[in-house]
């Protein structure tokens, strides 16, 4: 009896022993890495990490173990990229950082892998210049955040502490026909109108605020999502475009005010992050380069930037006042008015309101 307890006890250990063996042996076998996305990169064409939007790109898998892979599956933001004679197409609808996904399978396993790559546009920037229409006062105290048009009334947003305001504006006489102050305490940004609401922003204060814009009552307060800060605001009559001035143009919910995606800004060389004071226009946003005497024209779907609309030389006809100050007395501010088909220009403590026509450059 104790032989055969003894020889059953030999037998486990036996198991035991070749149980451990096999798996020490897998586990040498695999590089004597317990995370298997270590087994596997993602090589693309060149080394590069830069592509252009529908470019066809080469891509392969370095097995690092030369373990038998079944299959791989290319994926950006959930979207498969087919395999064709060893290359995907980046056919996104948006532009802007992205990370690829490769899902391999392997010996009855499979795991995830990725990199990060830099989707731009396929074409560079149109140039623009503006042809000036008419030429209006404009209040010089005005720290211009934002301008918009509602039934031919200009309403504007002003900044600075303590000079923080909104305003309706005549615009041919440059006549404040209404104003509330914001508190000391708060750096107004810019404005949109959407649904009878005035959507006003603040620039770090993490907040913004819902007026009535028939007497700018205020309605509520709503705080930012994961939005850095409050810059320019605009709307395509569903949606509200929120900058905040990174690379990222926010799509907010006008309801809930919640952040719901976005848009990344960038030409066919690089990724842009100065996108100021907005203004949608049939699918376009056009957006106030911060400190530059230029405005952008950007996709809105995609974030590609198509235009760039050169307003140097409109500074110079400026008459500079008191408050003037060099370094922050920009070109900032843009409306559209739909009945006349033209934009509405002006800058921070300009004594001058410009009506222009846009068109490209000769």
């Amino acid at each position: 009896m104790n032989k055969v307890i003894k020889m059953k006890q030999a037998i486990k250990t036996m198991v035991k022993l070749f149980s451990i063996g096999g798996f020490l042996l897998f586990f040498l076998g695999c590089g004597g890495d317990s995370d298997p996305s270590k087994l596997f990169d993602i090589q693309l064409e060149g080394n590069k990490n830069k592509f252009q939007h529908n470019q066809e790109v080469g891509v392969s898998i370095k097995n690092k173990k030369d373990l038998e892979v079944s299959k791989v599956t290319y994926f950006i933001e959930g979207k498969e990229l087919p395999l064709s004679n060893g290359k995907i197409k980046l056919d996104m609808p948006t532009l802007g950082n992205k990370v690829l996904m490769a899902n391999i399978s392997f010996e009855e396993r499979s795991v995830e892998i990725q990199k990060k790559i830099r989707l731009l546009s396929a074409n560079a920037p149109e140039v623009y210049t503006y042809e000036i229409v008419n030429t209006y006062p404009h209040d010089p105290t005005a720290y211009t955040q934002g301008l918009e048009f509602s039934n031919g009334t200009l309403f504007e947003s002003t900044g600075k502490m303590g000079a923080s305001t909104v305003r309706k504006v005549n615009f041919e006489t440059g006549e404040i026909i209404q104003k509330i102050d914001l508190d000391k305490t708060v750096f107004g940004e810019g404005i949109t109108l959407l649904n009878d609401k005035l959507y006003h922003l603040t620039w770090k204060g993490g907040i913004g605020y819902v007026y009535n814009p028939s007497n700018l009552e205020k309605i509520k307060n709503f705080s930012y999502g994961e939005s850095r800060e409050g810059w320019g605001l605009c709307n395509d009559g569903k949606k509200l475009f929120k900058s905040d001035g990174t690379e990222k143009i926010w799509f907010l919910n006008p309801e809930s005010l919640e952040e719901q995606g976005y848009i990344e800004t960038v030409t066919n060389k690089s990724i842009f992050n100065m996108a100021n004071e907005l203004e949608y226009v049939n699918g376009k946003i056009y957006a106030n380069v911060y400190q530059k005497e230029s405005m952008m024209i950007i996709d809105a779907t995609s974030g590609a930037i198509e235009g760039v609309i050169n307003f140097g030389g409109l500074k110079s006809k400026i008459n500079k006042g008191p408050q003037w100050d060099e370094g922050n007395s920009v070109l900032n501010g843009v409306a559209y008015h739909k009945e006349r088909e033209t934009f509405f220009v002006t800058g921070k403590n300009w004594d001058k309101l410009f009506e222009v026509k846009i068109r490209k450059k000769n």
